[in-house]
């Protein structure tokens, strides 16, 4: 608009409103740059925020359809040698167990003794994919595993803990009763001599031999379908 006035007018061009008109529309593109949406930095929070410590980094939730991995259980070390199961407690006796089970191949173990466990101590996964539910019986050598013992865990290893192998093991005998039962129900009995003899790995785990049985019934059932 200037120029052309100018040059109608037969006069120079006006300079300063030439200057102020190219000032102002600087500015006008300047402010809106700056406010254009942009992506903010996220924020890093101090010590305090949230239970969060100093200088740790950023919570960064799992990506979806990622299941997290639960870290392993930390059951004893088992040498090749025999442990001495008569030198430690019940408790210990469990995990000691719980240890063959894992040092045998099952990627997955659990002990799960305690107040109300009704009468799992060890609960473990085999490779193929068996559930094995384990009793751990810590008696001296003169106290046999009895029926009773045998009766109340066959009520609830296959009901109640879904067992596709169910195992009692101990550190001292089973009486001819017990034995019976547990032949009758299909529970596998380990006895203090077999129980050394898995530690030692002179014998295949306890869950073997079940796992055999409950393949061949499992195909007898589909073929009687």
């Amino acid at each position: 608009m200037f120029v052309k006035t100018a040059a109608v007018a037969g006069g120079g061009m006006p300079v300063m409103p030439i200057v102020t008109a190219v000032v102002f529309a600087a500015g006008v593109a300047l402010a809106r740059w700056s406010v254009a949406p942009g992506r903010r930095r996220p924020r890093v929070h101090g010590a305090g925020w949230r239970g969060l410590p100093a200088g740790a980094p950023p919570y960064s939730p799992p990506s979806a359809g990622v299941e997290a991995v639960p870290e392993p259980a930390d059951l004893p070390e088992v040498g090749s040698d025999a442990l001495d199961h008569s030198a430690v407690d019940a408790d210990g006796f469990e995990h000691a167990v719980a240890a063959l089970c894992a040092r045998d191949g099952c990627p997955q173990v659990e002990v799960v003794g305690g107040a109300g466990d009704l009468g799992a101590d060890v609960i473990a996964t085999t490779a193929e994919g068996l559930r094995v539910v384990i009793q751990c019986k810590h008696y001296g050598e003169g106290n046999r595993v009895g029926s009773q013992d045998l009766q109340r865990f066959g009520g609830t290893c296959f009901a109640v803990h879904e067992a596709d192998v169910a195992v009692v093991v101990t550190t001292s005998a089973f009486t001819a009763p017990a034995a019976e039962y547990a032949a009758a129900c299909d529970i596998v009995c380990v006895d203090g001599d077999a129980l050394a003899a898995w530690t030692e790995s002179r014998t295949p785990p306890p869950w073997e031999g079940a796992a055999v049985v409950h393949a061949e019934a499992g195909a007898d059932g589909a073929a009687g379908r």
